[in-house]
């Protein structure tokens, strides 16, 4: 504490050597005791250097010895003072000091300011609860503004430390500066104070309105027998997060989850996103799973049921369970099916599903453009939600589903991010048994799910995500395919959906092969079966105009009655063979067609014309194929310089649609050579491979729909490159005993197969004699 002068002042006296010095001071007459204060309280025996200088001289009014031992003293504060020296004797100490000078002239300034502190004192005092208002008003009625500053410096419930450097200042006038900042402060704090109180006073009233009306309601609900919903709800969603099978980690989070639930009010925004993120971690699946059919024979029946041909994937699916049944945990399987719209690879999946006896879903990603549908977004955001993934998981209920992911070659990207990019984790074996979804924020097993991707071309997709995939190629189905197709599982089918199933209706070979030649022109069936419908719709109406009793036999002739004109003019081969006109082999996303080259020479300077919107690339080919022929003109038997007085002309039919790739390379330097050398090229024959400058023949891609599309055309003999022999092993057994393949290494084997002709060379024309001229007789009208 601080004693200041004019203060009376009790404390207790405690130590050894201030009750000896006491006892020293009330031995005198004048009993008087110099009271410094300590710079650390903490210190029970300080030292002289541990004590303020500045003290103030004091009288002992009275003392009283406590049982203790202990003295209890009242003492009255008389001046300022410092300490000039001082020695021990006897157990205490004595001090020198000097009286510290504070008197003050009271001018009307100083008397003015003294009524302005006893103002602002006095709002202090009201404010304050620990002081006695009216008597301590009383005795600030003073003149002296050293007495003053004392007095009121005495009342001020502010530190110890702030006090002793309010004795420390030996000017009133400061002391009255500094007080008035410590009342400033100290009234600022009470109005911080009053204010945090009643907002605090406002919230308990709140929560205590609402604990007392919740606690109402209860007991009205207990009344009247009813449940409380709440309550209910959290124990529900604690059985439930229970029973889930959640992974430990998991479980600890929605368990706290579930306790901040508890916590809240049940109508808070807050709440309800608490609430959501519980329910969607309980229902999505983590240890439920379907029971897999192991029986290889009842999938492959269940396989050949669904879908017709497609042996290699079929043996791919059987495989797989084979595995399952030999490894208790493998990895989780990731085809990606690769073909031409309608060709069955969604079905598949489908059948993959049932003849695995696992549930089915499809995720979508054509146009998807943000990473989020795939990850979801973070629970920050208002009216978030899980990813596609996760989603779709919670549709299937089972941890091993199998997972179509549609269209993965037609996903794009923006700003918002990269979906093929979030899928890398999702497909790779390696990494998805710790798939973390934004919004679940915990890791998922995916590793058991079964996913097949499916795709109409691999070049769109990233090279990371295909490397990640086993990649199985879909061609488009031979002839004979669609017909069985179409006879054991499309008519059927639409014979259903047209509701006529008890009709009379006899759907003939020939109706159908009408239908895929004249009216479809697809690698798969998407459009047959669409022209089958639409062939037993019109016999719908009659059947409903004629009766039950109506029948009808469907021919080609019926077909052209019902459909009317085709609309497609078949692809046939050529009816003779011609100078300068080749068949080409082509692949689109669509199946393989044939494609006709025509060259055109023409009396000119050397010009090289290409139409028939060719691309970069095919347009290189022919420039290729042109210096080829020039290179080796003269054992083709042409001048050297023939093409400086030529203008060629190469033009591919069909012109409004978009022709590219190396793969005609040949086609076009046959047709050029057949122009220049006047020899016709056999109208039988296609061909397809890409060629070098020096003739060399270059294997290419997309084989078994090229080769089907010529079986369709009626083409008997194809040219392919010698290194895509390994693509015949893929060509239906049907097709191949009706075609003539010749594996091509060379540019001239190509010639001898194709020119209806021999190719001779100048040197060889120089030697032959020249025939003899016959002279003809007139002629006479």
């Amino acid at each position: 504490m601080v004693v200041f002068p004019s203060m009376m002042a009790p404390f207790v006296v405690g130590r050894r050597a201030s009750i000896l010095a006491l006892e020293a001071t009330l031995a005198t007459s004048e009993k008087k005791i110099f009271l410094a204060t300590q710079k650390d309280p903490k210190i029970d025996d300080p030292s002289m250097t541990e004590i303020h200088h500045i003290g103030v001289i004091a009288s002992v009014v009275q003392n009283l010895k406590l049982p203790n031992q202990n003295v209890k003293v009242m003492v009255e504060g008389l001046t300022r003072a410092e300490i000039t020296g001082w020695q021990e004797a006897e157990g205490y100490v004595t001090v020198n000091v000097r009286e510290i000078d504070t008197k003050y002239p009271l001018t009307p300034e100083v008397s003015q300011y003294i009524q302005k502190l006893v103002e602002i004192f006095e709002q202090y005092a009201k404010m304050s609860h620990h002081l006695a208002f009216e008597g301590v008003m009383s005795t600030l009625k003073l003149d002296d503004p050293d007495r003053f500053a004392d007095t009121l410096a005495s009342h001020l419930l502010i530190s110890t430390i702030e006090k002793q450097l309010l004795l420390e200042t030996p000017s009133p006038y400061e002391r009255l500066q500094k007080l008035q900042d410590f009342l400033e402060i100290e009234i600022e704090k009470i109005n911080i104070d009053k204010r945090i109180n009643s907002k605090v006073k406002k919230q308990m009233e709140r929560a205590q309105k609402e604990y007392y009306l919740n606690e109402k309601i209860k007991a009205i609900h207990n009344e009247l027998g009813r449940k409380d919903d709440r309550s209910d709800e959290i124990e529900e969603l604690r059985q439930k997060i229970e029973e889930a099978g959640m992974p430990k980690e998991t479980k600890e989070k929605a368990l706290q989850e579930l306790k901040r639930l508890e916590a809240m009010p049940g109508v808070s925004a807050e709440a309800t996103v608490s609430r959501n993120y519980i329910e969607w971690l309980v229902s999505v699946p983590w240890k439920k799973q379907s029971k897999e059919i192991k029986d290889i024979e009842l999938a492959e029946q269940i396989l050949n049921e669904d879908h017709y041909g497609l042996e290699k994937i079929k043996d791919r699916i059987l495989e797989f369970l084979a595995v399952r049944q030999l490894v208790k945990q493998p990895k989780g399987t990731i085809l990606c099916f690769v073909g031409p719209p309608g060709v069955g690879k969604t079905s598949l999946a489908k059948s993959i599903a049932r003849a695995t006896g696992r549930k089915f879903v499809r995720l979508s990603l054509g146009g998807v453009r943000d990473e989020a549908e795939i990850r979801g977004h973070r629970r920050t955001y208002i009216g978030a939600f899980p990813g596609q993934i996760i989603q779709r998981m919670k549709k299937a209920g089972t941890v091993n589903p199998v997972f179509l992911l549609d269209e993965v070659d037609k996903m794009s990207m923006d700003f918002r991010g990269d979906p093929s990019a979030a899928l890398l984790e999702v497909l790779d074996p390696e990494q998805n048994n710790a798939f973390t979804d934004h919004y679940l924020d915990v890791e998922y097993d995916l590793s058991k799910v079964m996913f097949i991707a499916t795709a109409n071309v691999v070049h769109t997709i990233p090279a990371p995500l295909k490397d990640r995939m086993e990649i199985i190629a879909l061609s488009g189905y031979t002839h004979l395919e669609k017909l069985a197709i179409g006879r054991q599982f499309l008519i059927p089918k639409q014979k259903q959906e047209q509701g006529l199933d008890e009709a009379k209706i006899e759907f003939q070979d020939s109706g159908l092969e009408e239908l895929i030649g004249s009216y479809t022109r697809e690698a798969g069936v998407r459009n047959l079966e669409r022209e089958v419908g639409s062939v037993l719709r019109k016999v719908a109406r009659q059947v409903l105009v004629s009766g039950p009793e109506f029948a009808i036999t469907i021919d080609n002739k019926k077909v052209r009655e019902l459909l009317g004109k085709p609309k497609f003019r078949s692809q046939q081969i050529h009816d003779k063979a011609e100078i300068g006109l080749a068949t080409g082999l082509a692949w689109t996303e669509v199946g393989g067609e044939i494609l006709s080259t025509e060259v055109a020479l023409s009396r000119g300077k050397g010009t090289l014309t290409l139409t028939g919107k060719l691309g970069d690339v095919m347009q290189e080919s022919a420039r290729a194929a042109l210096s080829y022929v020039r290179s080796r003109a003269e054992l083709f038997g042409l001048d050297p310089d023939f093409h400086s007085s030529l203008d060629i002309h190469i033009h591919v039919p069909e012109g409004a649609i978009p022709k590219d790739g190396p793969s005609a390379g040949i086609t076009m330097a046959t047709a050029l050579l057949s122009s220049v050398t006047k020899i016709p090229v056999h109208r039988d024959v296609a061909m397809t491979g890409e060629i070098t400058l020096r003739g060399k023949v270059l294997p290419v891609g997309g084989v078994k729909d090229k080769i089907l599309a010529a079986a369709r055309a009626g083409i008997t003999r194809v040219i392919l490159p010698a290194d895509n022999e390994r693509d015949l092993e893929e060509i239906p057994a049907d097709v191949r005993e009706k075609m003539e393949f010749h594996l091509v290494e060379s540019m001239d084997e190509v010639m001898t197969v194709a020119l209806d002709g021999t190719v001779v060379p100048l040197a060889a024309k120089e030697k032959l004699p020249e025939p003899e001229k016959t002279i003809e007789p007139p002629l006479t009208h």
